[in-house]
């Protein structure tokens, strides 16, 4: 029931998204503005549906590891895998701060990445509950739909932007956009984008919570490493640098410093309710965990 919940809400949020996106087109350029909406999308999200990965790995500096490098890594993320899923591509990046991230497409081109920092700080159980977390972000297809959303916002800024510098409306009076509607998108659009961009990722980051909990059989592990990954986030958040933070939604953890009002626009659930939630499941499911 939850997890039907969590993926009505997403697709709601989602549905949203794309109202908004389209929204801003119509009122900052009529059914011109529309159509540069519709095409800058659709542009965007063909290079973030296969570029992806990619770009996530190049930005954390990750390198492929091999089984022989690591046979212990890949027993775990086999074994949670099972004989019926993709064995995702191993990374590990020379991050100091603990953290971890899957990536991909889908389950057939994905990749999941620790950094060296979490690989010191968690204990093999620990550690095999975070990669439950990760493999249900693969299954559930968690990285397109973050993705999609990270880009509508991104691509609706921009449109926003571009109002400044190009005249997207039409020669038709009854088709020229409202100056005030403008006005209002402009300033508004891009916030409310990334407000629901943020809803969706908080959603994504507490079913992922549930599945990789059940995957995983160990909600108190994850419990644990989150508790521990805060703690290490707090002692080294990563620099606000573009090409990180464009990324941090895709991180177990929210990776960056996060105080006062920055709080309110965090990628991730804070750590201490998704603490008392996973508690909770065990508690409920003590008979069979």
């Amino acid at each position: 029931m939850s997890s039907l919940r969590n993926g009505l809400k997403t697709a709601v949020l989602l549905g949203g998204l794309t109202a908004l996106f389209v929204g801003a087109g119509a009122a900052l350029g009529g059914s011109r503005g529309v159509v540069i909406a519709f095409v800058l999308s659709a542009v965007m999200n063909v290079g973030t549906y296969f570029w992806s990965d990619k770009l996530a790995l190049h930005a954390m500096g990750a390198q492929p590891v091999s089984e022989y490098d690591a046979p212990w890594l890949y027993d775990m993320v086999r074994e949670l895998a099972g004989p019926d899923r993709p064995m995702p591509r191993l990374y590990v990046s020379p991050v100091a701060q603990p953290n971890a991230f899957a990536t991909g497409r889908n389950p057939r081109h994905a990749a999941v990445c620790v950094t060296e920092g979490i690989l010191e700080v968690l204990n093999p159980r620990e550690l095999r509950a975070v990669l439950g977390h990760e493999l249900s972000h693969v299954y559930n297809r968690d990285i397109l739909i973050s993705s999609i959303a990270a880009t509508l916002a991104g691509a609706l800024t921009t449109l926003a932007h571009l109002a400044y510098l190009l005249p997207f409306g039409s020669s038709s009076d009854d088709d020229e956009p409202s100056p005030l509607a403008a006005l209002l998108m402009l300033i508004i659009g891009p916030v409310a984008a990334g407000l629901i961009q943020l809803a969706i990722s908080r959603s994504r980051e507490y079913q992922a919570d549930a599945s990789g909990a059940e995957l995983s059989n160990d909600p108190l592990a994850l419990a644990s490493a989150l508790q521990k990954i805060e703690r290490g986030v707090q002692f080294a958040p990563l620099p606000p640098d573009p090409s990180l933070t464009s990324r941090g939604h895709l991180m177990l953890a929210n990776p960056f410093a996060s105080d006062g009002l920055t709080a309110l626009f965090r990628t991730h659930p804070p750590t201490a309710d998704r603490v008392r939630r996973l508690h909770q499941l065990a508690t409920r499911h003590t008979s069979t965990w």
